[in-house]
């Protein structure tokens, strides 16, 4: 039985090795152009580009599925199902009416819970003690597809997007690979989706890493975690940019305004060992464990205080 996988990230790879290990024939694979990244915005190929290479798949890279004669392509292909993870565009109705067996797609959530593009953050910041992932079918909402299989996953506090995704990568791999046989044999009827409980969550831009002191050190440890590894939490100081990557929220405070550095108090909790310095927000503090300025690597925050021994003190600009 012929498969076309559709998929462009990281996140993707895991799922697509899982199919071919299973036995699967993939007869292609799609997946977006290679792009400018990184400090030299050289082209890199998407990581699924990589891994079909790897496998020996044919790869197709199109600017965009609505294209007709992708969709040409697509239908010569004949293929009894596709499977999509992470794309990164909507599928339009003329691909999602191909195979026979439909199109699946494998969403970072537990939907109807974060639909859209950044889910894994959005439950990060949200303070969501769980996630998971989702085998759906696809239509032609928004990640509005009836549900096939799902599988629950705890957020712990050490989490970031990062290590997240990691682990929603591989669970969403196991549950695809448990989920194809059991659709492909007609024991899974699909189940709607609850639209009440849908929420929706937009594509992350840099501006969202931008730290607002007045919230609470709760809710600005969270986006630490949900934006590391990318826009990255940060501020400005006199202009220059600090990017923080791990920190611990901390009731101590010394009523000084949002944005003060102040130095670390002795009582710091288990989890806030080894910050040099807080800062003071909205409520509480931040104890900043890792942090990097512009155009320099990330440091432990003892090791950044001691290049910036004047920081204690200053105040790091508040959004407005």
């Amino acid at each position: 039985m012929a498969i076309v996988f559709i998929g462009t990230p990281a996140f993707a790879v895991s799922a697509l090795k899982r199919i071919v290990a299973a036995g699967y024939e993939v007869s292609a694979v799609f997946t977006q152009p290679d792009r400018p990244a990184g400090r030299g915005r050289l082209s890199t190929a998407p990581a699924v580009k990589a891994a079909a290479e790897g496998l020996g798949l044919p790869v197709y890279q199109p600017a965009s599925l609505k294209d007709s004669g992708v969709v040409e392509q697509l239908r010569a292909l004949a293929p009894e199902m596709i499977v999509g993870v992470a794309y990164g565009q909507l599928i339009v109705p003329e691909v999602l009416s191909i195979p026979p067996r439909g199109v699946l797609n494998v969403h970072p959530s537990l939907l109807p819970r974060w639909r859209g593009a950044s889910p894994v953050a959005a439950a990060i910041v949200a303070g969501d003690e769980e996630t998971g992932v989702t085998i759906m079918l696809m239509d032609e909402g928004l990640d509005s597809g009836p549900i096939l299989s799902q599988r629950v996953l705890a957020i712990s506090p050490a989490d970031t997007a990062g290590s997240l995704t990691e682990a929603l990568a591989e669970e969403g791999a196991d549950l695809l690979a448990e989920t194809l046989p059991r659709w492909l044999a007609g024991e899974i009827e699909p189940q709607p989706q609850d639209e009440p409980r849908a929420t929706v969550c937009r594509r992350l831009s840099k501006a969202d890493g931008l730290i607002d002191w007045a919230q609470t050190a709760t809710e600005i440890w969270r986006q630490v975690r949900a934006y590391n590894p990318w826009p990255g939490a940060h501020s400005s100081l006199d202009g220059e940019t600090m990017s923080f990557w791990r920190a611990w929220p901390i009731d101590a405070g010394a009523g000084e305004p949002p944005g003060t550095v102040l130095a670390a108090p002795d009582d710091l909790p288990a989890e806030a060992q080894g910050a040099a310095f807080v800062v003071q927000t909205g409520h509480g503090a931040l104890a900043v464990l890792e942090a990097q300025r512009a155009g320099r690597r990330s440091l432990a925050s003892a090791d950044l205080l001691r290049g910036m021994p004047a920081l204690i003190g200053r105040r790091f600009s508040v959004a407005e």
